[in-house]
Formats: C-alpha cells, sequence, structure tokens
C-alpha cells in the first residue's frame, strides 16, 4: 500500500497520546471510586460490567481514529477492477508450419478451437476483430461486437505459404487505429521492411500536424490490444521487432501466445521437408517491448488455458487505485459501533 500524502501520517502520533489519557483517566475513576467505604456503593461506581468489556468501546474508537488519520493520507492500492479494452485484435499464424501436428489434431486447428473458447467468454461490450498471416496479412474481420461474424472468420481461416509476423501487428494496429492511416510502408518502409525516404507533404500544416505527434508510454493504451498466436518463425514481411516497437509507440500491447514445441516436426510440402519449431524467443521479444506477457501452449489444453488467462486479464486489470472512501467507511462504522456498545451496556456513548 502507498500514499498520495504521507506526511499527514505524523497524525499517528496523537494516537499514544489518546491512549495514554485514556489510562490516566481510568486510573483517577479507580481512585476515586476507592473512596466508598460501603462495598455496594463501591461496584455502583465503578460499574457491573465485566472489566475487559468495559475497554471494547474505547478500543474501537481508537482503531476509528486510527482509520480516519489513514484515510486522511489518501492511502493506494493494487485492486483488480474491470477493464476497459474496447478493441482486442485476434491475429492467427495460417502459415504452412500451422499444420504440424506436434499439436493435436494439428497447430491451426487447435489455435481455433481455443479462439472460439476466447470470444465466447468475452464480454458484450468488447468488440473483438480477427487477423489472419501467413506470407501477408489480412484483416479477415474488422473489430466487431457481432460473435457470429467472429466466429465465421475464425472457422474460415486456411492454410497458406509464408510467415510475416511483422505484417500481422502492423495490419492489427490498422484495424484499431483506422483514422491514423497505418500501413506496411508507414510502419516498416515496405512489405520486405526496407525503409523509404518519406514523400514531401504536399499539405505544410499536415506534415507540421504528423510531426508533432508524439510516442505514448508502452502499454499506455488501456482501450486497446493484440493477441498473436504462431509458431513464431518468420519467414518474410518487415521486421517483427521494428512492428512491435509501432504496436509499443501507441501504447498497445501485443501479447504472444506460441504454439507448438521447441524440438518441432520434420514436414514435408511439395517435395520440400523442413523441421518447423517453436521460435519462443522472438515471441518473448515483441510481448516485453510491447508491456505485455508471452505464454506457452504445447498442447490443445495448454492452450484453452493461456485464453482463459488472457480472458480474466482483458476482464480484471489490477491497477494502483485510491482507497480512501474504504478507510473512511470502516472509520465510521467504528465510531457508530462503539457508540451504540456503550449505549446499550452504559446508558452513555464513550
Amino acid at each position: 500500500m502507498t500514499f498520495i500524502w504521507p506526511q499527514l501520517l505524523w497524525l499517528l502520533l496523537v494516537v499514544p497520546v489518546v491512549v495514554a489519557g485514556y489510562v490516566f483517566v481510568v486510573r483517577r475513576k479507580a481512585k476515586s471510586a476507592a473512596r466508598y467505604a460501603n462495598l455496594t456503593m463501591l461496584r455502583e461506581a465503578v460499574g457491573r460490567a465485566p472489566a475487559m468489556r468495559r475497554h471494547i468501546p474505547p478500543a474501537l474508537f481508537l482503531a476509528a481514529l486510527i482509520a480516519m488519520i489513514v484515510a486522511t493520507a489518501r492511502p493506494a492500492a493494487i485492486v483488480s477492477l474491470p477493464a476497459l479494452h474496447e478493441t482486442v485484435m485476434l491475429a492467427i499464424d495460417v502459415s504452412g508450419s500451422m499444420r504440424a501436428t506436434d499439436v493435436q489434431p494439428n497447430r491451426l486447428a487447435a489455435a481455433q478451437a481455443a479462439a472460439r473458447t476466447f470470444v465466447e467468454e468475452q464480454p458484450r461490450s468488447t468488440r473483438l476483430g480477427v487477423v489472419a498471416f501467413a506470407a501477408t496479412a489480412l484483416v479477415v474481420q474488422h473489430p466487431t461486437q457481432n460473435r457470429e461474424d467472429i466466429l465465421s472468420a475464425i472457422e474460415r481461416l486456411q492454410l497458406q505459404r509464408g510467415t510475416a509476423l511483422g505484417s500481422a501487428i502492423v495490419v492489427s494496429l490498422g484495424a484499431i487505429f483506422p483514422d491514423e492511416g497505418i500501413t506496411l510502408e508507414s510502419v516498416a518502409g515496405g512489405p520486405e521492411g526496407r525503409r523509404k525516404p518519406a514523400p514531401a507533404a504536399a499539405d505544410p500544416a499536415a506534415g507540421k500536424e504528423k510531426a508533432e505527434k508524439k510516442p505514448v508510454a508502452p502499454g499506455s493504451a488501456t482501450s486497446a490490444a493484440i493477441i498473436l498466436i504462431s509458431d513464431g518463425q518468420r519467414t518474410t514481411g518487415p521486421e517483427v521487432l521494428e512492428a512491435a516497437n509501432a504496436a509499443a509507440e501507441r501504447g498497445v500491447r501485443v501479447y504472444t501466445v506460441g504454439i507448438g514445441t521447441p524440438e518441432g516436426e520434420v514436414m514435408g510440402f511439395e517435395g520440400w521437408r523442413m523441421r518447423v519449431r517453436l521460435d519462443e524467443d522472438t515471441l518473448k521479444n515483441v510481448a516485453s517491448i510491447t508491456h505485455a506477457e508471452y505464454f506457452y501452449a504445447g498442447n490443445a489444453a495448454e492452450l484453452k488455458k493461456v485464453y482463459r488467462a488472457l480472458t480474466s486479464r482483458f476482464t480484471l486489470e489490477k491497477k494502483e487505485t485510491e482507497v480512501t472512501s474504504l478507510f473512511s467507511a470502516l472509520a465510521a462504522v467504528l465510531a457508530i459501533t462503539s457508540a451504540l456498545l456503550s449505549l446499550a451496556w452504559f446508558n452513555r456513548i464513550l
């Protein structure tokens, strides 16, 4: 727990003073009661209530005082709150390596099954989109709240050649920010990632506005996120880390899900044979750059667990939140309880 105004915690020094004052009053009352000669009168003066019960209301009042002082320091704590993700893009690898059966029945089929579960568990307020990527990337379903359209888009995914991880991130960003004109050329200088000189702006004012646009802190965009499901082996397209930096500059987290096994599997295709392995390093770097997380899915069951973990992150987020009101409410409850007990037991308030 942290405090916005920690200097006010010095007020807690009042607590020992109050305790000392209470002890002084109790002892003074005991000495005064001892002057009575008659034992019956002594009991009436001291009270019939057990000794411990006499101290309960003052103890509750002291606790209320402490809670009030802590509240004035404006405490803050990490609590789970409803997330505000409005748009989540699912970027799913449909390259030939997703045909591998090291994840049963194969990588793509397992990814599709788990993605369907993820979609069904999302709040209706969240807009979901789907990007399929192989040698290039394509938005197969623009962000929408219509779950039937999203599930249909996932079902239609088919295997193709190549793996352009960077393109998947850039195209997903373009779907999240449709008004920014995000393209492969603007982010990485073209489909192969070669930087090209920026053309001169026809409108000087427009060029000035573009130049003044500054990057935001990585991971600061709480309204959008990208989930990248792949085996991580890039074969074409813009550099993956360059695309990840573009997402980080816009504050968008890219959660990566590695599907497959590190040892991989030997696959044959059109007379060629090659081993397709899971490249975890690339996926971990993408997640790290964008302040997100990497998840490993070695089989279909683990992949579904990953999606459930992501669901919890998109529906509940841990944030530092001021909890002054909780301490204020606690102080009020303790003070009222103290007064009521004192009134019920001793016919007085404290």
